[in-house]
């Protein structure tokens, strides 16, 4: 599994809005500025979010985009899915985009590409925006005179 472009800087932008949760709607040139995410770029990634449920927006003078549930309750996969689609390395062994394969009944490489589907969706279904938070907390820590781009 390659991560696109597209879900880098959707997860970047998460981990960003997760920082600041509390703060209420997130303006997008901050995260864009912050996160060095092309605006138009992450105008759009953000709207798909917000299509599917896991971002608010709102409008007007204070408005921007906030999450619409808490960090620990939206997982890495998602919003890999969200913006790519099926996390599995080929169609016969996907949960949301399955296509039968010819050789499906006796192809070997198929049980092994389950396997793979299968231990990266349980780490991506596992790891919620709050675990990432407390990821980037942690290097803060160890990390004396770094620079922090998140406000804790």
């Amino acid at each position: 599994m390659k991560l696109s472009k597209k879900s880098d800087y959707a997860l970047r932008a998460m981990i960003y809005l997760s920082m600041q949760h509390k703060k209420g709607a997130i303006q997008i040139k901050e995260i864009s500025t912050s996160e060095r995410i092309p605006q138009k770029f992450l105008e759009n990634i953000l709207l798909a979010l917000r299509k599917v449920g896991i971002l608010n927006s709102k409008i007007g003078l204070k408005g921007g985009y906030e999450l619409a549930r808490s960090p620990d309750l939206i997982t890495l996969g998602e919003v890999i899915r969200a913006l790519d689609g099926a996390i599995a390395p080929v169609d016969c062994v996907s949960k949301t985009s399955y296509r039968p394969c010819s050789e499906e009944v006796t192809c070997v490489i198929r049980g092994v590409m389950m396997e793979i589907r299968n231990a990266i969706t349980d780490v991506l279904d596992r790891v919620t925006f709050a675990d990432m938070c407390s990821r980037v907390k942690d290097s803060v820590e160890k990390k004396e005179g770094g620079v922090l781009t998140y406000t804790i």
